[in-house]
Order: structure tokens, then sequence, then C-alpha cells
């Protein structure tokens, strides 16, 4: 009876609520990824060090990584309906209050809140989305919803970091949650409300024999060092930037948008090469090029003179993006490879596990260089734009 209903629903549903849905990621994926521009800003305003900062991204990233599995079974018998408004909705109230938290303290509250309603969200709209359409599009819908998160890092993050160093820290958060605000009333809109009451989460014993199938669990790691890589460097990526390159200011959102654009095309690129070459060589060629581009962003003001690097380094900021993000559409073809298209979801809400967790580690190594960090300018690394 619960399949009936299901299909019923999904045959009533419009195909404009996935975009919907994509709105929602990409609200949700632009605020989990602007914070690193504006880190030096949050840390003059509330009396931190960049440092501690910093740790706001290790505690976002730390409370997706374990609560989305735990949450997304805890209420896998919930209408995914029900489930995907209450996550939008604490959403947008943890982005409000993000912005007009008086202290560090509440704004790490705020960012636990804003990490489980996101868990709560991405893996719930993936699930509906799929189940949205016929077996013959489910492809092209992930592909809409999840392409919310990529859109995200292209547009997203710069727009946030441009607000922020035009109008301070806080406005970004705003922005992000009228952002949710518009996608929380168009879900209310576009979902019928039967949507999705057949389909149910995977359970925990589910994921672990997921995890203990030949080639899954090293998979998953590789996808755990990638992300501990990627966040060591974007954590900070403010303060990097000005100490590798002298780019601060306007120039820093500039950097930001050209990293944002690379990182888009790398998404879909990788997901053409990988039907072409096979996904294992994408991921070993993203590996590859990763390595050199951060040696060489580390090599290169101590190889070449100040006045030099900006514009070389604006080119690794691009090969950097193309290549991180490269990686993820790749392992995730490789994984259901390696799973099984019958565990699909399952192996893809442990993979997203998997790259928060990394990204979590990624940033508590990253603020043990306090080297790089005191190296930017007292201004806090945004030039005169906060002025």
């Amino acid at each position: 009876m619960a399949e009936a209903t299901t299909t019923s629903a999904v045959s009533q549903a419009p195909t404009s609520s996935l975009y919907w849905l994509a709105l929602g990621t990409f609200a949700v994926g632009t605020e989990g990824h602007m914070i690193a521009a504006i880190l030096p800003r949050i840390a003059s305003d509330l009396s931190v060090s960049v440092e501690a900062a910093g740790q706001l991204v290790t505690i976002f990233a730390l409370t997706y990584a374990f609560s989305s599995p735990l949450l997304t079974t805890l209420f896998g018998h919930v209408d995914r309906r029900r489930i995907l408004l209450a996550g939008m909705g604490l959403f947008v109230i943890s982005n409000v209050l993000a912005a007009l938290t008086p202290s560090y303290g509440m704004l790490a509250v705020a960012r636990v809140l804003l990490a489980m309603s996101a868990g709560l969200y991405v893996p719930n709209a993936n699930a509906l989305g799929s189940a949205l359409v016929p077996p013959e599009r489910r492809g092209r819908a992930l592909a809409i919803v999840s392409g919310g998160l990529g859109v995200a890092v292209a547009i997203g993050v710069p727009l946030g970091s441009f607000v922020g160093i035009t109008f301070g820290w806080r406005m970004p958060f705003i922005g992000v949650a009228v952002l949710s605000a518009v996608a929380f009333i168009g879900l209310i809109a576009g979902l019928p409300k039967d949507i999705g009451k057949g389909l149910s989460a995977p359970s925990f014993g589910d994921r672990i024999r997921v995890i203990k199938r030949p080639g899954v669990g090293p998979a998953l790691l590789q996808t755990v060092f990638l992300g501990m890589g990627a966040y060591c460097a974007y954590t900070y990526v403010a303060p990097f930037l000005a100490a590798v390159g002298g780019i601060t200011g306007s120039a820093l959102t500039q950097a930001l948008f050209v990293f944002g654009v690379c990182a888009f095309i790398g998404i879909v690129v990788s997901g053409h090469i990988s039907d072409r070459i096979g996904s294992r060589r994408v991921v070993a060629y993203s590996f590859t090029a990763i390595i050199i581009d951060y040696l060489a962003m580390f090599l290169l003001p101590h190889v070449m003179p100040p006045e030099s690097t900006k514009l070389l380094a604006f080119v690794l900021v691009g090969i950097w993006g193309f290549s991180s993000w490269a990686f993820f559409p790749a392992q995730q073809s490789r994984l259901i490879g390696v799973a099984g298209h019958s565990v699909g979801s399952i192996v893809l809400s442990l993979n997203a596990s998997g790259m928060y967790l990394g990204f979590s580690i990624g940033a508590g190594i990253g603020s043990l260089g306090s080297g790089l960090v005191k190296s930017q300018p007292e201004d806090d690394g945004c030039g005169d734009a906060y002025a």
C-alpha cells in the first residue's frame, strides 16, 4: 500500500519540485562553504583568533558527518516532505541566529544547528528527488538536486564573500536565511502533501553491511583523506591566499569566483570523462593534480618575487578548484560500481559523511598552521574593503 501511495504521489509531482529541492541544496552549499572567506572578519569582530574562528568549520563538518546518518535513520519512517520542511525551517532559523549572535559561543551553537539541519535536508532531498521521476530519469533528477551544491560553490560562495567584505560578516547569513525561506515556501507549495510516504531510510545495520563490502571501506577512506587535504587550506583561504599571492580584499572575491567556476567545470567534466575513461582513472588524475597544485602554491612565494605571484596564484586557484571538485563525481560513480547499484543511495550517503569527516579533520589540522595565519596583514586580510 505504501508503494502505491508513493507511485501515485510521484506521478502527480510537478517537475518544478526538483528545482525547489535544488534551491535548498544551493542554500546549504553556500552557507557551508562561504564562511572560510569571512573568517578573519569574524575573528576580529568576536575578539577571537583566526584559528578559533576556523574551528567553526570543524564544528559544522564534524556535526554534519555524524548527525546526518543518525538523524536520517532516526526519522526514517517519517514522510520525506515533513523531514525536508523541518530541515529547511531549522536551517532558516539557524542562519538568523548566526547573523544575530553576540558571541563566539552562540555562533558555534548556530553552526551545530546549521549542520544538523543541512545533514537532515540534503540526503533526503536527493532520495526524494530520485523518487519524483520514473527510473529512466533518476540520473538527471539527482544531477539537478545535487547540482545546487555545485552552483553554490561557483556562484554562492564568491557572492557571500563579496557581501561579507562589503557589508560585514553577518549579512551573508541573512542572505542565506532569505534564500532558505524562499526554498521553504517553494517546498510547501511545490511538494504534494503525500509525497514520499512510501520511502524509508536505511538502518545502521544496512550501512555497516555496505561498508564491509569489498573495496568500499578503502574507497571511503580515500574520500576522507581528500576532504582533509582540501579543507586544510580552504578553511583558511583568506590568510592563505594573502600569504601566497598577496590576494586580499576584492581580489579575494575574484579568486573565490575563479575557484568556484573552475570547481563547477570540474564537476561537469568529471561526470563525462568518467563514463569514457573510467572513474578510477579520473580519481587518480584528480589526486595527482591536487598534490602538484598544493606543492606549487607552497613554493610560489619562495621562488618568485611578490609582485609576480598574484597572476600565477589565480591560475593555481583555478586548478585547485577544478581538480578537487572533479574528484567527487568520479568517486561517487566509482563507489556505486564497487558497492553495487542496489545500495547506491547508502554508499553515497556514507561518502558524504566521509567527506565532511575529512573536512572537519582538515580544518582542525589547518588551525595548527598558525605561522601562515599570523602572516596575514593587520587589517584582517581584507584590506580596505571592510572600511
